[in-house]
């Protein structure tokens, strides 16, 4: 179970628990700016990502969103569980909701997203 403060994010709302093996999803706050989601397109195991590129897309009642990866690396596992049931992004985006997971290329390219309280004040000033 992931907890907000041992992520880092990106500035379009994704975040990364960084590692050998990374996890990836969507913030909380993402998934409330998105609605009831419906349908997750996830990236294909072994699918090589780069970072900053789209890589799945979330579809809700509002509108289709791309993710993009946080970080660039090879994708080992995705999370059919949200496949099968979208809801699980707004229920539990950081625990049940995660996305994928990848093997970072440069495990360094994490140090350059945003930490908790970074991310904190990007969404208030986002709010403005």
């Amino acid at each position: 179970m992931s907890k907000p403060e041992e992520l880092k994010y990106t500035k379009t709302h994704e975040y990364v628990h960084p590692g050998a093996e990374a996890l990836v999803g969507i913030s909380d706050h993402a998934q409330h700016e998105m609605g009831d989601v419906v349908f997750v397109e996830l990236p294909k195991v072994g699918q090589k990502l780069e970072k900053e590129k789209p890589c799945a897309v979330v579809e809700s009642v509002k509108s289709a969103f791309d993710i993009y990866s946080p970080v660039s690396g090879e994708v080992t596992a995705v999370n059919d569980a949200v496949a099968g049931e979208p809801a699980l992004l707004n229920q539990s985006p950081l625990e049940k909701g995660w996305l994928f997971k990848m093997k970072p290329a440069n495990p360094a390219e994490a140090e350059t997203l945003m930490d908790w309280a970074a991310y904190q004040d990007f969404v208030k000033q986002s709010a403005h």
